[in-house]
């Protein structure tokens, strides 16, 4: 092939080179595989610099999945249980891959039952936005399930759970409770004075 892709033919090496030479360009050998291979006639570092330019395209294009790990115990509290759980919505959001680990230590390995239970709870809380990859898996003296992100899960925002909406109302209540009485207004002081007075 010639600089601008157009067909010489079956040429002969030497005198490809030969042509090569004579136009200051350099003869490449794109497709090795054809028979016969395929050569082409043009500048070595422009072809390379090309090469690399849509390599860069390609890599930018590219999203690299990052595995986030969340890290329980079994006697997690609710809120920090939620907490948790908002955390793996934010990943899954930004389309990363979570695992869920859930640590035992000590006598807690003989009650592996409600770290089972607490797992079982975390997949059917997260079933909405992930899908699972890894089913919870005893390792040892830890639990661990791997979430794929769905697609809609990106754009999903953290969902109000009803712990939490509980806790919301019961801090409003308190705040109207504790907040001061409203005073009189000036101007009925003044009244109250004139009518002593008066």
């Amino acid at each position: 092939m010639g600089e601008e892709g157009e067909q010489l033919g079956i040429i002969d090496l030497s005198k490809a080179i030969a042509m090569a030479l004579e136009k200051n360009l350099d003869l490449v050998e794109v497709a090795p595989e054809g028979v016969p291979p395929v050569c082409r006639i043009l500048n070595y570092g422009k072809f390379r610099y090309a090469q690399r330019k849509k390599e860069k395209e390609a890599s930018k294009k590219q999203r690299v999945v990052k595995v986030k790990e969340i890290k329980m115990r079994p006697k997690i509290d609710e809120h920090d249980y939620q907490t948790k759980l908002n955390m793996a919505w934010k990943f899954f959001g930004h389309g990363d891959k979570v695992k869920l680990t859930l640590m035992f230590r000590g006598r807690e390995l003989s009650h592996k039952d409600l770290g089972r239970q607490l797992m079982d709870r975390a997949v059917s809380d997260l079933s909405e936005v992930a899908d699972i990859e890894a089913p919870p898996k005893d390792e040892g003296m830890q639990i661990v399930a791997l979430f794929n992100p769905k697609p809609q899960a990106q754009k999903a925002a953290p969902k109000e759970t009803p712990a939490k909406e509980d806790k919301t109302l019961e801090k409003e209540e308190k705040k109207q409770k504790a907040a001061p009485k409203e005073k009189p207004a000036m101007e009925d002081k003044t009244l109250e004075k004139e009518e002593k007075n008066g």
